[in-house]
C-alpha cells in the first residue's frame, strides 16, 4: 500500500546544498542519515554525493563537475 506524502521519517535523510568548481550550485541533495555522523562528521556526504554525481554524468554524457563544497541545510554557519 503507498504512503501519504509527507509522511516519511524524520531524519531518514540529511539534505546538502552542493557548490562546484564551475560555479554552479545543487540544492537539497539527499544523502542517507546513517552514514553521517562519528569521527568523520559530513565527509561521507561528500563521497555519496560524487558517485551519484558520475552516475548522472555518465547517463546524461556530460562531463563530472568537481564539487569544492558541501553545506549541510539548515546547519548553523560558523
Amino acid at each position: 500500500m503507498a504512503k501519504k506524502p509527507g509522511t516519511n521519517p524524520k531524519g531518514e535523510f540529511a539534505f546538502f546544498n552542493v557548490f562546484y568548481e564551475d560555479g554552479s550550485q545543487r540544492s537539497n541533495r539527499r544523502v542517507p542519515a546513517e552514514l553521517l555522523g562519528g569521527l568523520d562528521g559530513d565527509e561521507p556526504a561528500r563521497a555519496y554525493i560524487m558517485e551519484q554525481d558520475r552516475e548522472i554524468a555518465e547517463k546524461s554524457g556530460r562531463p563530472v563537475l568537481e564539487i569544492k563544497d558541501l553545506e549541510r541545510v539548515g546547519a548553523k554557519k560558523k
